[in-house]
């Protein structure tokens, strides 16, 4: 079981949902390098509107049906670590925001996984 307190950083990648790596969607491919490079999680939000530096507004509001609305994936991690993942992010992201901020973790604590199941829940 993963322990995470005191100060880390905070990595945040705003996309696209439709931008993607190899015909796969960009957020999974980054969610799954994270995993693999031992990051201690990543959530994917769907955002309801936003825009970037095209300046063009993305929305979900029903009039107006967006095809690519706003997308941010946060990882929390220690700050070495979230510096060593980086390096795939220049590769990963040619049009988005790759923000850092510092934080701190009051509290980070997961729960094992049932057994017979792998990390990502599969038996």
């Amino acid at each position: 079981m993963m322990r995470l307190q005191g100060s880390a950083l905070r990595l945040t990648i705003f996309v696209g949902e439709h931008d993607t790596w190899h015909r796969r969607p960009l957020y999974h491919e980054i969610v799954h390098r994270a995993h693999q490079q031992g990051l201690a999680g990543a959530s994917v939000l769907h955002g309801i509107e936003g825009y970037g530096a095209s300046s063009r507004i993305h929305t979900a509001r029903i009039l107006s049906l967006s095809e690519d609305l706003p997308l941010a994936i946060i990882i929390v991690d220690a700050s070495d670590k979230i510096r060593a993942f980086l390096p795939q992010l220049d590769e990963l992201v040619t049009e988005g925001l790759v923000i850092l901020d510092e934080v701190e973790v009051i509290r980070y604590v997961g729960r094992p996984a049932p057994s017979g199941e792998d990390d990502e829940g599969r038996p």
